[in-house]
């Protein structure tokens, strides 16, 4: 699923009010690890649907997060994320939405 959508640069408006932030989007997978962003993470793809992908991954000595991206269209995506990263907890929801080619 993440393969389908439109390459680009993509706005992340965060439910809980969060300052929006922009993200390169090459191949769908930057979309995975907003909250680690560090090389060297295990994925585990829980899900892989036409419209909708849940992955689990684990960073050695960083936490570990579990994310599902919901496609709405090639450049509309909701993204729910949970885990722990630096020994802390956190959750979000945010829309994703493709506005231009990446700078």
């Amino acid at each position: 699923m993440l393969d389908s959508l439109e390459k680009g640069e993509w706005q992340l408006r965060f439910r809980d009010g969060s300052p929006a932030r922009k993200v390169c989007v090459r191949s769908g997978r930057e979309l995975i690890q907003l909250r680690h962003t560090a090389n060297g993470c295990n994925r585990f793809v829980v899900e892989d649907g036409r419209n909708e992908v849940t992955v689990q991954y684990t960073c050695p000595g960083d936490g570990y997060g579990r994310t599902n991206v919901r496609k709405e269209g090639p450049a509309l995506v909701q993204i729910d994320s949970q885990g722990i990263v630096g020994g802390r907890p956190f959750q979000f929801s945010a829309e994703a939405r493709r506005i231009g080619s990446c700078r």
